[in-house]
């Protein structure tokens, strides 16, 4: 069996319906009710271990995702490891990010990085799967874009090579299913960087409608982001959006490599989910 957690989110509930899709046997878990996912489902938190001990009896691998309001607080780490391994969970996938290798003193990035090392130091089958920015980021625009026809955003020109989710559930996928992956790390990112202004014009072409660009200044996205996430994270955030480090720009073979197959586009991600802002 394997146990997703963070399985209502945008890599985890494609990864349930991947693994469900493929025959295996999943255990879905998120902290709220999630009645619409086609495998079994537990309530339970990853940052209070004891919650998840009734998803992880039986289970042989776990894809570990922390939330945003555990980047910065929570059990330690070997807590969720230790209740895996209690529980006779073999192999462990954690969902990192780029920033805990590129930035690992970033306080945004210092949760992460801390729990890559319990990972590693926990005696289990281990992967870390890094991703750089996701495509669905652009969320954040949908209400603007419906409303106004606009988006607004800072750097406006800066380019990375943002990763379309459901890659990075495809290469979950993989991971936890087949052998050969412990003790590796993989980089995920898109096919190519593309910039918030470049990232607008895709979505306009996806609703066949222009979509205007206006550039926001680092203090005006600040004061936007920290409405729905931590003032850290958003901090580490425009960091890295404001001034990306060359391996932050890099794009890496590493879904080719575990896919067979180049990334998702942005604009493929656009057109996927144009319903969102049309």
């Amino acid at each position: 069996m394997i146990v997703v957690t963070g399985a209502t989110g945008n890599v985890g509930r494609p990864l349930v319906t991947a693994l469900n899709a493929a025959g295996e046997q999943v255990t879905a878990v998120s902290r709220r009710p999630a009645p619409d996912l086609p495998v079994r489902h537990v309530q339970a938190d990853v940052g209070d271990a004891e919650s998840l001990r009734p998803a992880l009896e039986g289970a042989d691998a776990l894809f570990l995702l922390i939330g945003a309001e555990l980047h910065q607080a929570g059990e330690p780490p070997a807590a969720v490891l230790d209740s895996a391994k209690a529980a006779g969970v073999r192999r462990v996938v954690l969902l990192s990010s780029q920033g805990a290798v590129t930035r690992p003193d970033a306080v945004s990035h210092a949760r992460l990085h801390a729990f890559e090392e319990a990972v590693r130091q926990s005696g289990l089958d281990w992967t870390l799967l890094r991703p750089g920015g996701f495509a669905s980021n652009s969320f954040a625009w949908a209400d603007s874009v419906r409303a106004h026809r606009t988006v607004a955003a800072p750097f406006a020109d800066v380019a990375l090579p943002v990763i379309d989710p459901a890659d990075i559930a495809a290469a979950a996928a993989v991971v936890l299913r087949e052998d050969g992956h412990a003790g590796r790390a993989y980089e995920l990112t898109g096919p190519a960087a593309v910039s918030p202004r470049e990232q607008a014009a895709a979505l306009g072409e996806a609703i066949g409608a222009e979509v205007r660009f206006t550039e926001l200044s680092r203090a005006e996205a600040r004061a936007f982001m920290t409405r729905f996430m931590p003032e850290p994270v958003v901090d580490g955030t425009l960091d890295i959006l404001g001034s990306p480090r060359p391996s932050e720009q890099r794009v890496s073979p590493d879904v080719r490599t575990l896919l067979g197959r180049d990334p998702g586009t942005f604009a493929q991600w656009a057109a996927r989910n144009a319903a969102a802002f049309a």
